[in-house]
């Protein structure tokens, strides 16, 4: 097993949640990934947004950091790996850029945070109630 940081972007606009169906388990989830050696966790998330959603995007504010493996920090990917994030979760506004899915998306797409997809991952339930909680601190789970 590896522990790897990561980071997670809530974009959240008029017309709902971005969400990204993830090409590794078919899911929907929020975008992010893992952040890169050099990498600030800013720029990791504004890449790692680029890259799945052609958007560009800037962090506005922290919603929290998480890392609780009861809280699907651990991910076991198919092809045998698997992977305890610790995650930092930002919201982040639009600022260019047009929606199209990246080589890790298989679509991309704005949801109502009342009616979320069925398949949307656990972990993506947490940080998006988080971030729609809008509390001044940062979350730590």
């Amino acid at each position: 097993m590896q522990i790897r940081p990561g980071v997670t972007a809530v974009i959240l606009t008029d017309a709902g949640v971005l969400l990204q169906r993830r090409d590794d388990t078919g899911s929907w989830g929020l975008p992010g990934g893992a952040v890169d050696p050099g990498e600030t966790v800013r720029d990791a998330v504004v890449r790692e947004v680029r890259e799945e959603t052609g958007l560009e995007v800037e962090p506005l504010r922290l919603v929290g950091v998480y890392s609780d493996p009861a809280l699907h920090q651990v991910m076991r990917y198919p092809d045998g790996n698997v992977v305890h994030f610790v995650s930092v979760v930002f919201e982040c506004v639009i600022r260019g850029g047009a929606i199209a899915p990246g080589p890790e998306s298989l679509e991309v797409a704005f949801h109502d945070p009342e009616q979320l997809p069925a398949d949307l991952m656990p972990v993506a339930r947490i940080r998006l109630r988080d971030a729609l909680a809008r509390q001044p601190q940062a979350f730590v789970r």
